[in-house]
């Protein structure tokens, strides 16, 4: 059935009659431009630029998940997905673990964060609604941002290459792919986070 702006209300599938009606104001946002902690740009300079969009990018991520308990955190978007708020929170942990110790700092490598044994979506399966497992899942992310940040302030220029593949990627590429990759997640995490509480993603 295709369904037009003028259908009503009854006409949409069942799941979705329960909804309320999506009216975006500024009391549905996670923050007032006033209390907003990002910055809108104005940065001067490549290393600048990629740094402070990176860090508006994991800001995003918190601001999403702010005030939500353990059983709201590890809710499942639709069926068949098994994403959630702390899976997203887990994920990122890997790929900033990934990314910085191994593939720019040369660290051995090790097993990515929450994925244990032969499960590669560890991260999101076996997140569970559980406050020590949140707990774990921010530590271990701030942990892994903070060696990232510190890595990026010590690089003496964008240009720094690691091994990514056995081919080299300069530091530069990585934080495009990191601004790219939070993007994309936080984009998932808007549309969590308003099926759990109805608040929007700015």
């Amino acid at each position: 059935m295709i369904l037009r702006m003028s259908d009503s209300f009854e006409a949409r599938p069942p799941d979705e009659q329960h909804l309320p009606e999506r009216k975006p104001g500024w009391g549905d946002r996670f923050v007032g431009p006033e209390g907003d902690p990002r910055g809108e740009g104005g940065f001067e300079g490549e290393r600048a630029t990629l740094v402070g969009y990176l860090r508006n990018q994991r800001l995003t991520l918190e601001l999403k998940c702010a005030g939500l308990d353990a059983e709201a955190l590890a809710r499942r978007s639709v069926p068949p997905s098994n994403m959630s708020l702390l899976g997203l929170v887990r994920h990122l942990a890997g790929v900033e673990q990934y990314w910085f110790r191994e593939a720019l700092a040369g660290e051995p490598p090790a097993p990515r964060h929450y994925r244990a044994g032969d499960d590669p979506d560890g991260d999101f399966n076996d997140a569970v609604a559980d406050p020590e497992a949140v707990a774990d899942a921010w530590t271990t992310w701030r942990s892994e941002v903070d060696f990232a940040e510190r890595f990026v302030a010590g690089a003496p220029d964008l240009g720094i290459t690691g091994r990514h593949d056995d081919e080299p990627i300069a530091l530069r590429e990585v934080l495009v792919h990191l601004i790219e990759e939070y993007a994309r997640h936080n984009g998932h995490a808007d549309l969590l986070r308003e099926r759990v509480d109805g608040r929007i993603g700015q």
